[in-house]
């Protein structure tokens, strides 16, 4: 047996059993043990877990060194993102303004979907690859990453203008207009549309960041269903004929409707009052 040092016998391993400091009677009973009881895991039994869920309450501060910030989706308020530092504070990006968040220094705790990889054209003969990421809530673009894998992307671009500090009202009415409704010059609104084609009825079907979707009977390929669009637009909006134009994607499914005697936040409104999902 080693000499017995109370530092060292905390650090050494327990399988070295020490000598008894006075050896056992001959005549002592044995000593019962009590037998082992398995462990949950061995019995089929998982340890119990629990789950943190972060609310705007959580982002109270409540020192220096306990901030957490949560920020929302601004179209449709739902949670995007926690980190421990404020938006308006990141560096930003000179050529998209996007805000950047350094993985290495702060949290980034989000919650999107994948988007998919584009290639954006930077300067002569450079490319840019983004791997982009939506809102769950409603599909809005709200930032991006360079590598494929998140865990290893140092940085998670925040797209400028997507996030906002405070939710916005449950009523879908005091959401802010969505990118695909946006107001022009001259008093004129432009309506992203994108056409579902051979459908039973006309109807809305959904509004959402990027487009508003709108079923049609006719089919889209030949620019059968302008006519059927133009018309069923026009009563849901209020509208004579003439006070719509049709800009761009007479022969395909993406469409873009430039609206007169309108604000967007009027298009917006009765868009919303008309949806029939």
């Amino acid at each position: 047996a080693y000499d017995a040092d109370p530092l060292l016998d905390c650090l050494r391993p327990s399988s070295r059993a020490r000598e008894p400091a006075h050896p056992p009677r001959p005549d002592a009973a044995p000593v019962r043990r009590r037998p082992q009881q398995p462990s949950e895991r061995a019995r089929g039994k998982m340890p119990k877990r629990t789950t943190h869920t972060y609310s705007s309450e959580d982002a109270l501060p409540e020192g220096p060194e306990s901030d957490l910030f949560v920020y929302y989706c601004k179209h449709c308020a739902s949670h995007v993102l926690i980190t421990d530092t404020l938006l308006q504070k990141m560096p930003k990006r000179k050529t998209d303004r996007a805000h950047v968040l350094d993985k290495a220094k702060h949290l980034a705790r989000l919650n999107v979907k994948d988007a998919g990889k584009i290639l954006l054209k930077r300067g002569e003969g450079k490319l840019e690859k983004q791997f982009r990421m939506t809102c769950v809530g409603c599909d809005l673009f709200v930032c991006y990453r360079s590598e494929e894998d998140l865990e290893l992307a140092p940085y998670i671009y925040v797209v400028d203008g997507a996030l906002s500090s405070v939710a916005a009202e449950t009523n879908p009415h005091d959401a802010p207009v969505p990118p695909c409704i946006t107001q022009l010059q001259g008093g004129l609104v432009q309506v992203a549309i994108e056409v579902e084609d051979r459908a039973q009825r006309s109807a809305i079907t959904r509004v959402n960041a990027d487009d508003v979707r709108v079923a049609v009977a006719a089919p889209a390929a030949r620019g059968e269903a302008n006519n059927e669009l133009l018309e069923f637009m026009g009563k849901v909006l209020g509208l004579r004929l003439s006070q719509m134009t049709l800009q761009r994607g007479w022969n395909n499914k993406s469409k873009l409707l430039i609206v007169e005697d309108l604000s967007a936040r009027q298009v917006y409104e009765k868009l919303l009052e008309a949806v029939q999902p």
